[in-house]
């Protein structure tokens, strides 16, 4: 393997900017992750596009920031600002499972080791900063910063927290996926603008001194949300306020939001309209290594990356909208959608990867199969306000046909250097249902899940039901479990047809607001019936932006602002876990007292059968499905 010279990557240290002549540095990114120069880790997506723009950028990846902060003070003073962001993942999600208990692990640090970026990463990198610079601008982005825009419940203080802009201290926040404007700052700041005159920017947050006037811009409609401490006497006024937030954010045509919080102002620009092909394509044809920095090599490799250094991200956005899920909050509601050029460019480069095998672990997206949707009359997309496009019911409007990702995927397959190209990204199975889905007018998804299952599946095909109970999917926005039960028999049909044993992996959740014990119980007795004995369950974590959060902080629906209730104690979230395990000795005679208590004799019956036959060892058919333990894309 051919060495690639250091100045191929950002770089990391004062050695690698020499190596470069700079005498200094334009832009310092503050990371919470190591540095992967892939399309896949924001921080090497946010430099690449200052580097294209001209700009000299170094990178300040997993800082220290209990010694002496002399990592932080190794670039000296940038010319224009710093940009700091937790990482790919929230730092609190990253640091704690769902019970609050510490993770003994890191996937985006190298060897997977824990401890290298502190809790709420994104305050105290920023509060560092503003002691060791305070005259330099800190710009915030990533997922962290994103989705605690506003006032937002923080499930580990177990408090409302406002703006993370009031604790950071930073100067201005970009939300949702950053490159639009990002590009507009960077061409002001050229020009020597201050940050506190760049406030006509859209997608971007900040704070306005409360005793001044705010201007308008752009014709902007300004909505006013209650304040951060009216939401701290009121748990309504702040369940209120989100639906605010989350219908703005997902209009083309927004307005713009404001929020009282002391005696400033949080002022949130409405979002830039969804990047087209060309833009999309931009970002991630810039010149990444598509390689860790070399400076991990003797700390082991970073799990993260291993886990897509051979995968494909074809699209961004989701129109699922569901209720506990951050991807459309700050990836948007709306497709964007790479161009084949592009998507078989980087098929091209991976193939040149000095270990691959040709294998492509992933030809995915958020939702693997929504490639290239949109509406079928975007002048109707522009009025829309609804936080899904397929619930309760697909809308008519949406364009679902599968056939330019059919088409994509043959052509990926044709490449002389592929030998199988799979999708390792959760599919939206309801999408491929006839029944839910009328708009499959040419039978094109027949065709598409033929070409998915006989090619594309790598030994078992991953979906979401998340629930049996027809209540909990309404809060979840997720369709009946009846059309789960159709698609498994579509899918048992093409296995049988081609002789294939790939089972499914259904995902479920437990503790989701407006999930009760019973509701479990009877989610564990359906998909004993369908044959599933599984393995694990995620139990629901409360991330900001969602409505699942809401409910879980508030009591009450933000849509409705009627009651949901919800499993808050540990009690009664190992209680609705258990069920999921009845095929365990250690559950069983807990199971039986719990439902007989309940008077859920039938769900005894077929939860556990009778005690004869227990006794004579009949055993229900199972296959080796189980639900993986999703991990939450925060």
């Amino acid at each position: 393997m051919i060495e690639r010279p250091l100045t191929d990557w950002l770089p990391l240290t004062m050695k690698e900017v020499e190596k470069r002549g700079w005498d200094e540095v334009d832009v310092v990114l503050v990371s919470g992750d190591a540095y992967v120069d892939h399309p896949a880790f924001g921080t090497a997506v946010i430099g690449r596009i200052m580097e294209s723009e001209g700009f000299r950028v170094a990178i300040i990846a997993q800082p220290n920031w209990k010694d002496d902060l002399r990592d932080f003070k190794k670039f000296g003073k940038p010319k224009y600002f710093f940009g700091v962001t937790a990482g790919c993942m929230d730092s609190m999600v990253n640091h704690y499972t769902a019970n609050k208990r510490l993770r003994s692990n890191d996937s985006y640090t190298p060897g997977g080791e824990a401890g290298f970026r502190p809790d709420y990463a994104t305050i105290v990198y920023t509060n560092i900063l503003k002691q060791l610079y305070p005259d330099v601008p800190v710009l915030l982005g990533g997922i962290e910063a994103s989705l605690r825009r506003v006032t937002h419940y923080d499930y580990w203080k177990d408090q409302l927290m406002p703006s993370i802009l009031v604790d950071a201290k930073a100067d201005m926040l970009v939300y949702g996926m950053g490159e639009q404007p990002l590009r507009e700052i960077l061409k002001l700041a050229r020009k020597g603008v201050p940050f506190s005159s760049m406030r006509n920017i859209n997608q971007v947050a900040y704070l306005h001194d409360a005793s001044t006037e705010l201007r308008d811009y752009n014709n902007w409609s300004t909505v006013e949300l209650a304040s951060h401490e009216v939401c701290l006497e009121d748990k309504i006024k702040y369940a209120a306020n989100f639906k605010i937030v989350e219908v703005e954010s997902n209009k083309w045509q927004a307005n713009r939001i404001t929020q009282n919080v002391g005696n400033q102002v949080l002022v949130i620009n409405p979002p830039f309209k969804t990047m087209e092909e060309a833009e999309i394509d931009k970002s991630f044809d810039l010149p990444y290594t598509r390689l860790p920095h070399p400076k991990y090599k003797k700390r082991g490799p970073i799990p993260a990356y291993d886990m897509i250094k051979f995968s494909v991200n074809m699209h961004r956005g989701c129109f699922g909208g569901c209720s506990f899920c951050t991807i459309s909050a700050h990836q948007g509601k709306f497709i964007a959608s790479r161009s084949e050029e592009s998507v078989l460019k980087e098929v091209d480069e991976i193939t040149k990867h000095p270990e691959f095998k040709g294998y492509i672990s992933d030809l995915g997206g958020p939702s693997a199969n929504m490639y290239k949707m949109k509406g079928k009359d975007e002048s109707i997309c522009a009025r829309c306000q609804s936080p899904s496009c397929i619930h309760p019911v697909i809308c008519s409007n949406l364009d679902t046909s599968h056939k330019p990702l059919t088409e994509l995927y043959r052509k990926v397959d044709a490449n002389p250097a592929i030998k199988k190209a799979f999708v390792g990204s959760g599919v939206r199975y309801d999408l491929l249902v006839d029944d839910f889905n009328k708009n499959n007018q040419d039978g094109n998804h027949d065709e598409y899940m033929e070409q998915l299952t006989t090619r594309h599946v790598s030994g078992r095909l991953k979906v979401a039901p998340e629930h049996t109970s027809d209540d909990t999917l309404r809060i979840m926005r997720k369709p009946s479990f009846k059309y789960f039960k159709l698609f498994k028999k579509k899918y048992d049909q093409i296995q049988e047809k081609y002789n294939l044993k790939q089972p499914l992996i259904p995902y479920f959740i437990s503790s989701h607001p407006g999930c009760e014990e019973q509701d479990m119980a009877n989610l564990a007795a359906e998909t004993k019936d369908l044959g599933f004995q599984l393995e694990q369950v995620q139990d629901f974590t409360p991330t900001p932006m969602t409505v699942a959060e809401v409910i879980y902080y508030s009591g009450v629906h933000p849509y409705t602002l009627k009651p949901v209730k919800t499993a808050k104690t540990r009690e009664e979230k190992l209680a609705q876990n258990r069920y999921f395990f009845w095929y365990k000795s250690e559950h069983k005679d807990w199971i039986r007292n719990r439902l007989n208590k309940l008077k859920r004799p039938d769900l005894v019956e077929r939860l556990l059968g009778s005690s004869k036959k227990e006794h004579t060892g009949g055993k229900p058919k199972f296959s080796n499905n189980y639900s993986g333990n999703k991990k939450n894309k925060f």
